[in-house]
């Protein structure tokens, strides 16, 4: 598709950014949802200072997808072990 030019609000503070046209939804909605999470932040804690907010927010979300990655590898191992299994399987029946 190409390239396109869009800004992006987070924190009360505009990013210009140059991102590819397929990007643009995923990019904005990412966006949308860190707004989100830093006015509950603001709303649930007495903290006032963006880069605090900032930060309480990105460890949040690093911390949602170290779990995530753990699961999915933990599911991936899972079902390599189960393709080993039917492969021995399928390897003895034919073997008969």
């Amino acid at each position: 598709m190409g390239e396109i030019s869009i800004k992006i609000n987070i924190a009360d503070r505009v990013y210009p950014l140059r991102v590819n046209t397929e990007e643009e939804e995923v990019i904005r909605h990412a966006a949308k949802l860190i707004n989100e999470k830093i006015k509950e932040l603001q709303d649930n804690y007495a903290v006032r200072d963006k880069q605090d907010l900032l930060s309480m927010c990105v460890l949040q979300y690093a911390t949602g997808m170290i779990k995530a990655e753990r699961n999915a590898q933990q599911h991936e191992e899972g079902l390599e072990e189960k393709v080993h299994e039917l492969d021995q399987l399928l390897t003895d029946f034919f073997k008969k």
